[in-house]
């Protein structure tokens, strides 16, 4: 089985600087203590994780490199590419609300592996909480400007927002059907109890009416829980069922996913629960559907 994975990360504290792995703690990391992230990890290491399967491409996705540097993270993934040939293509970071956000965008876009952006906007701690449309929220109308420069540009967005703040991002990138989306991390399914799932579930179903929004089944770790296949069944065979193969596409979210499960753990899992599937689907969510949306071409 050849493998895209769509959605990895690398970094090398000794050359780049990565605040929250370096100086400034995430006091609510959705995992707890990521103290064990705080290494380098860059193509070698990969391979060792991936020992096994045929990984044929690979998206990098940005890592919280340093903000006021934020074109150096896409220039140094290039010479890890020609170094290493990996990645496979790269998705930057700028913020989209800001005022030099074409500056920033444009600085990428003179690197050939550069794909879109992954701006991650203010969200709440819980859904009580929320308050759409405040600065720097997917309902800021200067967030919305850089949805619509990201269209313009041909560009790609990964969204990572918890669920509760899915139906507001439908709302935000629904208008923008020239805009390929897609959703990070199953959507933060975080809440396992029947009412979670409920409202998780209506969060998917209300992104998933936009058709231009695709998903990673990826990053099913929990706070306090193991990874299993039975824990995580239920959230894998529901995202599927609610975007279709077609829109489906496997990430292994490497290094941060090791906190809770194995590089193979995770592939072999995924493949348990899904063992009804055809192998052309298979290949539809483990390579075909990556490689097409980041235009990486036939691997």
């Amino acid at each position: 089985m050849r493998i895209v994975d769509a959605h990895h990360h690398f970094w090398d504290l000794e050359r780049n600087y990565y605040p929250w792995l370096s100086d400034h703690p995430e006091v609510n990391f959705f995992l707890g203590d990521y103290s064990a992230l705080k290494s380098n990890y860059l193509p070698a290491d990969y391979r060792r994780d991936a020992n096994g399967f045929e990984i044929v491409a690979t998206v990098h996705v940005e890592a919280e490199f340093d903000r006021k540097a934020q074109v150096a993270e896409t220039a140094w993934l290039h010479d890890l590419a020609a170094a290493e040939a990996l990645p496979s293509v790269v998705v930057g970071h700028v913020w989209l609300a800001n005022d030099n956000c074409e500056e920033v965008l444009h600085g990428h876009m003179a690197y050939p592996l550069f794909r879109g952006v992954r701006s991650k906007p203010v969200t709440s701690l819980n859904p009580k909480t929320m308050r759409p449309g405040t600065p720097g929220t997917i309902q800021d109308p200067k967030w919305r400007e850089g949805l619509r420069l990201l269209e313009k540009l041909g560009l790609t967005y990964d969204l990572r927002v918890p669920f509760w703040h899915l139906r507001e991002a439908a709302d935000a990138v629904g208008p923008h059907s020239n805009l390929k989306v897609v959703v990070n991390h199953t959507g933060f399914p975080w809440d396992r109890s029947d009412p979670g799932i409920a409202a998780w579930r209506e969060g998917m179903c209300a992104i998933s009416a936009c058709p231009n929004v695709h998903l990673k089944l990826s990053e099913l770790g929990l706070k306090d829980a193991l990874w299993t296949v039975d824990s995580n069944r239920r959230v894998i065979r529901e995202a599927v069922e609610i975007f279709g193969i077609d829109r489906c596409m496997w990430a292994s979210n490497f290094p941060v996913a090791r906190l809770r499960v194995e590089y193979s753990e995770q592939i072999e899992g995924i493949l348990e629960i899904l063992s009804d599937l055809s192998s052309e689907e298979i290949d539809r969510i483990f390579r075909q559907n990556a490689s097409a949306f980041y235009r990486i071409g036939i691997v």
